[in-house]
This record gives structure tokens, sequence and C-alpha cells, in this order.
């Protein structure tokens, strides 16, 4: 069983960057609710989020939850703002197993996206260093870049930017989809009939013998 722990940042009264109409806390909480309902096609996964609806703990209570319930892997989602464009994501400096996670994340999350590559970053954030497994923030888009703010605002990119994150965590933690169980295809419905033929033979008092056999089972015969 492999335990995610997913973080939509932000929240309640922390709205995150705010600009071009948009609110991060809303785009963090979107995206990881598509994020989750994604993994759960996969087997053996189990999902936690740090929020799922539009409240805010601490972030001491986001990592503190991660930790207690044992996750394997903390996914923060942040949307930036500053002046910039594109994306990017942090891991804790010198974590070599976050480093090769995000190795396989960020490359599957920019493969799906039109947004400008901003590389694979290292920084000494909070969620990062207080998470006791591996872990990743991801920047996806400036929110007050108006370019990326467009895209933000198309639920088919927010699909991707969550399928991004999703393909890069069944890569790197080798995960198969659930096989779907389909029903037994019905031979015959219970109103139609079938006829089945028993005999043949060349001379015909030989058939009605069998016919008489048939009748006496119960069976409704025909001679033709």
């Amino acid at each position: 069983m492999v335990k995610f722990f997913i973080d939509p940042g932000h929240g309640g009264k922390d709205p995150g960057a705010v600009d071009n109409g948009l609110l991060e806390k809303d785009l963090t909480l979107k995206i990881a609710k598509c994020v989750k309902d994604l993994l759960e096609d996969y087997e053996g996964v189990e999902v936690k989020m740090s929020r799922t609806d539009d409240t805010f703990p601490s972030l001491s209570d986001r990592t503190n939850a991660a930790n207690n319930w044992g996750a394997d892997f903390f996914l923060s989602i942040h949307i930036n703002a500053g002046g910039g464009v594109g994306y990017e994501d942090f891991v804790y400096p010198g974590s070599s197993k976050s480093i090769a996670y995000q190795n396989v994340i960020h490359a599957e999350i920019t493969k799906q996206i039109d947004m400008q590559n901003r590389g694979k970053k290292q920084g000494n954030l909070h969620v990062l260093r207080e998470s006791n497994m591996p872990a990743i923030l991801t920047e996806c888009g400036f929110i007050d870049n108006k370019g990326d703010a467009v895209k933000l605002k198309d639920d088919d990119f927010i699909e991707k930017l969550a399928v991004g994150h999703v393909n890069g965590l069944v890569k790197a933690f080798g995960l198969k989809k659930k096989v779907e169980t389909k029903p037994a295809v019905k031979v015959a419905s219970a109103d139609k009939l079938y006829r089945v033929q028993v005999g043949a033979f060349s001379d015909k008092k030989n058939a009605e013998n069998l016919a008489v056999e048939l009748k006496k089972k119960g069976y409704p015969t025909v001679i033709v």
C-alpha cells in the first residue's frame, strides 16, 4: 500500500496569491481534488488531503497530519506569483529520495502542459523540511501573469496539470491500474428459447422412437 498525502496550498483566511480574477487557494484545491480522483484508479493506493474544502490548516497541521498518518510521499500544490512565468517545483536541499522523485514528476508534468519550464529547484520550505517522507512542492504557473492565468482558468488545463502529477507518481512508485471487472455475458435471456437437434435418422421410425423417449422426459419434440 502506498500512502500519498496531498496538500492544496493555502485556504480559508489565507487566499494565497491573488490576481487576474483568480485565488490561489481555489486553484490548488481544484488541482488536488482532481489528482486524488485520478489516483483512485490505481491499485494499492491510499490518499489523504490536508484540506478538502476552504479551510486553513497551519503549516504544522499539514506536516503533522502527514507524519502521524505515516505517508509515503508528501505532495504540496501551489500557484506562483511575483512577475515570473511558467511551471517549477521544489524539494528540500540535499534530499536524495525527494530529488529522485522530483526528476520523474517534473518530467511528467512538463510533458502534459504547454507552459514555460522553469526547472527543478530546491528550497528550505516548511512542508519539505518538516515532513518525514520524501516531498515535493509544485508551483503550477504564475497567477499574476496574464498568459498563465488564461491557462489556469481553463478546466482542460487544470486536468492536464492533475494528469501530469498523477503520471509522475505512477511512474515513480510503479503503480498499476485497477483491473475493470465486467459482468458475465448472458448466453440467453429468460424469455428466449433455442432449438437443439438431437439426432438424424434415415429411417423415420427410429426418429419417432427417439421422440417418444424425449417426450417421456418432458422435452417437446418436433420431427422434420
